[in-house]
């Protein structure tokens, strides 16, 4: 990356905060915080972009040349994302949350979660299908586990967003999802 900055920044100390703050903190997992090789790559920006950035005033300010985005906004959500994306964020959320809190028996810090929903009525959007892959601990009770996931998390989620709750539903549809995060 490139950064310029007077800061003395520990930038080996952020990672290993972040990394523990997604929860891979156990050797288990095949990856954790405090097994892993630091290579800090950091340097400061070329002076031919910075001299496009910096300039006197924040209005001013320019922007760097390090990506290309290309999206939309909707007003399907408050925050002006495709309803799908917004459901399926909040899905993920509340799980890493519920595991964090040590509600969530099994899981693990891998999670991914897909939401379709059925625009045949535009003016009355249901929610087809709700897909959640969860890793989990090898030794696990994985009717207990889809349960949970299911009426914990699902069904809760996508009444929050106003739906009812006869959507169909996956949950770890490829199977045992133990190796997950950079381990997998």
């Amino acid at each position: 990356g490139e950064i310029t900055t007077n800061a003395n920044i520990d930038y080996k100390a952020i990672a290993k905060k972040v990394i523990e703050d997604i929860g891979y903190t156990k050797e288990e997992y095949g990856f954790s915080a405090d097994n892993i090789d630091f290579q800090i790559k950091v340097k400061k920006q070329s002076n031919d972009i910075s001299m496009g950035i910096a300039r006197g005033t924040a209005e001013e300010q320019g922007a760097g040349d390090q990506g290309m985005m290309f999206g939309y906004a909707t007003n399907e959500t408050k925050g002006y994302m495709p309803l799908a994306i917004s459901i399926a964020h909040k899905l993920v959320r509340v799980a890493s949350n519920l595991r964090k809190e040590g509600q969530f028996k099994y899981a693990r810090p891998d999670m991914k979660s897909q939401v379709t929903i059925d625009y045949t009525d535009p003016t009355n959007p249901k929610i087809d299908t709700v897909l959640m892959s969860v890793q989990h601990d090898a030794d696990f009770n994985e009717a207990e586990f889809k349960k949970y996931i299911h009426d914990e998390i699902m069904v809760k989620v996508v009444k929050s967003f106003g739906f009812a709750e006869n959507f169909n539903y996956l949950i770890n549809p490829t199977g045992r999802f133990e190796i997950g995060g950079p381990k997998g």
